[in-house]
């Protein structure tokens, strides 16, 4: 396969999976923006949210103060902002276009049919368009394109290639998420363990799509800093965690080194991140700190994408 080729496959699945991301802090932010202030006038839910993202300086030169309605606009229409879900959209439809010969048909098709409606939208009257609509909006479609993928795409390279760009996103995705409700949303550590800290970790879950999976994963469901962390780190069986995305990474790198016929650092990369995260204990990560563990993993997540774009995307590998 042409690096270009792989490169647009990548990416295409990165900024899917980057938009549905996108979609549901949006999900997050709105959720807690509807608790009563408990916090003697200081909330930052907009702010954590759009920090997050890595924006809040672009968010703020272009709107001004944190509104929620420009919050919205914001992360999901604006094109001037390249992570909102409209220009990761957009991105993704080109990614497509560029390769729609290596995509089945009904892949193009839930991409470009979704990139239509959303067009529709942009059109509507905004007071029109509520965040859950605009949210599960985007929930549905990323789901509907997966499945497209799962069900018609051959396992060749090219399939191997757009599901490497969807775990090496959705492993940064899901870094950020915890550490937006753990580093920067709560107001003070005065609030540990009280009712604000419970509903921001049961909005955290709900906007993953994981509170039942974490009731079913961890029997009576209690809401603790430790479980919520361990589940989205280091338990296997959640598709979001990060050790899942670890695992789903080297078995697609290990896929492409027997279809390529050899191994690349790419690989090494992969084993190494896979092994820290394997031999990992949650109590070893508070000791360490969660916010620093995360960053360390965005990161390293972040070398490894570079690798892979080095190996098997410029054109340039040895």
């Amino acid at each position: 396969m042409l690096s270009r080729t792989a490169a647009n496959l990548f990416w295409m699945a990165r900024n899917l999976e980057r938009s549905e991301t996108t979609a549901r802090l949006l999900d997050l932010g709105f959720r807690n923006a509807l608790l009563p202030n408990a916090g003697g006038g200081f909330r930052n839910e907009w702010s954590a949210i759009l920090q997050s993202k890595g924006n809040l300086q672009n968010f703020t030169e272009k709107y001004g103060d944190l509104v929620q309605r420009n919050v919205e606009s914001f992360l999901f229409f604006d094109r001037d902002n390249p992570s909102s879900v409209a220009s990761c959209l957009h991105a993704a439809r080109e990614n497509a276009r560029i390769v729609r010969t290596a995509l089945t048909s009904q892949v193009w098709d839930a991409i470009n049919t979704s990139y239509q409606q959303l067009q529709a939208m942009a059109r509507r009257e905004r007071s029109s368009l509520e965040v859950p609509e605009l949210t599960d909006w985007t929930v549905r479609t990323a789901a509907l394109i997966r499945g497209a993928i799962e069900a018609t795409q051959l396992r060749n390279d090219g399939y191997r290639f757009m599901n490497l760009g969807y775990a090496v996103e959705r492993a940064d995705n899901t870094a950020r998420f915890l550490d937006v409700k753990y580093y920067v949303l709560l107001p003070s550590i005065a609030y540990v363990g009280s009712g604000l800290d419970n509903y921001q970790w049961t909005t955290l879950l709900r906007a993953l799509s994981a509170h039942r999976s974490y009731n079913w994963a961890y029997r009576g469901g209690e809401l603790s800093a430790a479980n919520i962390a361990h589940f989205l780190i280091l338990n296997p069986q959640f598709p979001r965690s990060i050790v899942s995305c670890s695992l789903e990474m080297n078995e697609h790198l290990d896929h492409l080194a027997r279809i390529y016929h050899r191994s690349t650092p790419a690989q090494e990369c992969a084993r190494e991140l896979l092994g820290e995260l394997a031999e990992a204990h949650i109590d070893d990560v508070f000791d360490e700190g969660l916010h620093e563990f995360l960053s360390r993993m965005i990161t390293q997540n972040a070398r490894l994408a570079a690798c892979i774009q080095d190996q098997y995307l410029t054109g340039e590998a040895r």
